[in-house]
């Protein structure tokens, strides 16, 4: 049954391949791979000690998935790149797209140990990508929590899923495979 209905949403909203991605809609990304869930005791957002980064794997996942996207794209430029303020996400867009400038946004830090903030920041979250209207596609590296609050998909590391806004509301266009590690 499940794989039924895996099969019927791919239907539904095409492959990966055939995402047809125009200037303004937007690609949220799960950083790539970082060992463990959730941040260590003691954890602090400026403080990429006390946090869980990126392994080895992570790293050349995030760079796979960079030149994966521009290779989708064709034409059409990466508009801008923002990410969660934690060090996992910024790295993940500093090695995915190097030349562009990674902005830290407050709207796409996870919630994952402060549950209670999941409303006040999705609602952030969702104004700000409805406010963005290009030129080109904009990137958000963030965390599964706040993908799965926006989308409903749960999605792997290193996971894009592709939306348009219109009317102040999300489509899903479709999901972007993650790189294989090695």
């Amino acid at each position: 049954m499940r794989y039924l209905l895996a099969g019927l949403l791919a239907l539904l909203i095409g492959p990966a391949g055939a995402l047809d991605l125009r200037d303004g809609d937007v690609v949220l990304y799960r950083h790539a791979l970082a060992p463990g869930g959730g941040d260590p005791p003691g954890f602090r957002a400026g403080d990429c000690s006390t946090q869980r980064n990126l392994s080895d794997a992570g790293r050349a996942q995030a760079r796979q998935l960079g030149d994966a996207l521009r290779g989708r794209l064709g034409a059409l430029p990466v508009g801008a790149v923002w990410a969660s303020p934690w060090c996992r996400t910024l790295d993940t867009a500093r090695l995915a797209f190097p030349g562009q400038r990674v902005q830290p946004q407050a709207a796409f830090a996870s919630f994952f140990q402060q549950p209670g903030d999941e409303p006040a920041v999705l609602a952030q979250a969702r104004q700000q990508l409805a406010n963005w209207r290009g030129p080109g596609v904009l990137v958000v590296v963030t965390h599964q929590v706040n993908i799965t609050g926006l989308t409903g998909i749960f999605p792997a590391s290193g996971e894009g899923v592709a939306l348009r806004w219109t009317a102040g509301n999300g489509q899903v266009l479709g999901r972007l495979d993650p790189p294989a590690t090695r």
